[in-house]
C-alpha cells in the first residue's frame, strides 16, 4: 500500500535520515531508496552503486544515496485531475521584465560570438500548505508519462518533480539516450505544429549527443524525430541506442548538461548561465536517478520449464533522468524552476510565455487539492 511506504518514508525523514521514492515513467511500481545514516556521500567515479543527485554545474559534486535499504510496491493511479488554476497564479508577471531582459542580453551574445544556444531560467516562489508526501502523491497521479521523484537528504533539503527526460539509460553494455526540445501548448484533439526554431533547436541537441558519444560507443542507432506529451506540453523527441565501448564517467561527462538544459557550445553556455541568471540553478537541470542497480533476469522466460528458470544472471542497470520540472521545498514556499531554450530565432516575449506554461507542471500540483 502506498500508504504505509508513505509512512515508513516519513519515519525516516523524522528520524533525520536520507531517502528518496520514486516511479519511473509508464511504470506501475514505487521504489524507494533510504540511507541508513544521514552522512553525505558523494559519488567520485561511476563506479558505485546509489541514486545519485546530481547539479546542473558538473564542478560541483553530485550526491549518492547508499541503498542500504530498498523495497517497491505496486501502485495504480487514479484518473488525473483536472487543471485548476487562480488567476493570480496563471497571470504572474513579477518576473517577465527580468526574464525578458535576460533573453534579449543572450540574442545579443549570439549576434557577436559563436553561441547557437543558451537555456535560459528563472526560479520562483509560492506559498505551499500540502505535505511532501501529498504532493507526491499528486505528481503520480498526474504525470504518469514522467519519472516522479521525492527526494531528501537532511544536509540539503527536500525536491520533488516529474520529468520526461531519459539523460542514460544501461543495462550491462547497452544503452539508450533521447534528445528533447522544442516546446508546443497540448490542446485537445490537435497534433502540435513545428516551426523553424523548434526543429533547429532539436536537430542542434542531437547533433550534440552525436559528437558526444563519439569513439565512446558503437552501433550508434538514430530514430526519428517524433513528437512526445509531457503533461500540458508537447516536446520534440529523438532516441538513440548502440553499445558502450568505454567506461560511463566519460560519457556523463561528455554529455551533461546537454543542450536541452544548457546550450551550444556547452562551455560557452554554462559561462553565461552562471553568470547572468540571478540565483543558483542547484539541483534544478542536474539529473537523478539509479546507478549500478542490480537486477536478476532469467536466462529463459518460459515459466514451464523450471529446471532452467532456476539459472537466472545478474544484470547491472544504470537509469538517469533530467531534472526538469522540479520544485525544492523551503519552510512554508515551495521554489518552482522553469526554463526555455533560446536560439538566434528566439522571440522575447515568447520565451517568457513558454517558462509560463513549464511552470504548470509543478503549479498544478500545487494548487491542485
Amino acid at each position: 500500500m502506498i500508504s504505509e511506504l508513505l509512512e515508513k518514508v516519513g519515519k525516516h525523514k523524522n528520524d533525520g535520515l536520507p531517502f528518496v521514492i520514486y516511479r519511473k515513467p509508464k511504470r506501475t511500481k514505487v521504489h524507494a531508496v533510504f540511507q541508513k545514516d544521514a552522512k553525505l556521500n558523494h559519488l567520485t567515479d561511476f563506479n558505485e552503486t546509489g541514486f545519485v543527485f546530481a547539479p546542473f554545474d558538473s564542478q560541483t559534486p553530485s550526491i549518492l544515496l547508499k541503498p542500504d535499504e530498498q523495497l517497491e510496491i505496486a501502485y495504480e493511479p487514479i484518473a488525473a485531475k483536472p487543471w485548476v488554476f487562480s488567476s493570480q497564479t496563471e497571470i504572474d508577471n513579477t518576473q517577465k521584465e527580468g526574464h525578458v531582459k535576460l533573453v534579449q542580453k543572450g540574442l545579443g551574445v549570439m549576434k557577436r560570438t559563436g553561441l547557437r544556444k543558451v537555456v535560459l531560467s528563472r526560479r520562483f516562489a509560492i506559498a505551499c500548505e500540502k505535505s511532501p508526501a501529498d504532493l507526491f502523491q499528486s505528481l503520480l497521479e498526474t504525470y504518469t508519462n514522467a519519472f516522479c521523484y521525492w527526494w531528501h537528504h537532511p544536509k540539503v533539503g527536500t525536491w520533488l518533480g516529474a520529468t520526461p527526460e531519459i539523460l542514460w539509460k544501461s543495462e550491462n553494455k547497452q544503452f539508450k539516450t533521447m534528445s528533447l526540445a522544442g516546446t508546443r501548448i497540448f490542446v485537445e484533439n490537435q497534433e502540435p505544429q513545428w516551426g523553424h526554431k523548434e526543429l533547429i533547436e532539436q536537430e542542434m541537441v542531437t547533433d550534440f549527443i552525436k559528437k558526444a558519444l563519439n569513439e565512446k560507443v558503437i552501433g550508434l542507432q538514430i530514430e526519428e524525430m517524433e513528437s512526445v506529451r509531457a503533461g500540458n506540453l508537447w516536446h520534440l523527441r529523438t532516441k538513440l541506442s548502440g553499445r558502450i565501448k568505454t567506461g560511463l564517467q566519460p560519457i556523463i561527462a561528455a554529455l551533461h548538461p546537454t543542450p536541452a538544459v544548457c546550450g551550444i557550445p556547452k562551455n560557452q553556455a554554462k559561462e553565461f548561465i552562471l553568470s547572468n541568471e540571478d540565483y543558483e540553478r542547484e539541483f534544478y537541470t542536474g539529473y537523478l536517478g539509479e546507478l549500478n542497480f542490480k537486477q536478476m533476469q532469467r536466462r529463459n522466460t518460459n515459466r514451464k520449464n523450471q529446471e532452467n528458470n532456476a539459472y537466472r544472471t545478474v544484470k547491472s542497470a544504470t537509469e538517469l533522468y533530467v531534472n526538469l520540472r522540479c520544485m525544492q521545498l523551503k519552510g512554508a514556499k515551495a521554489l518552482v524552476y522553469v526554463g526555455g531554450g533560446i536560439t538566434e530565432a528566439s522571440d522575447p516575449i515568447k520565451e517568457w510565455e513558454e517558462t509560463v506554461a513549464k511552470s504548470r507542471t509543478m503549479l498544478q500540483v500545487l494548487n491542485n487539492s
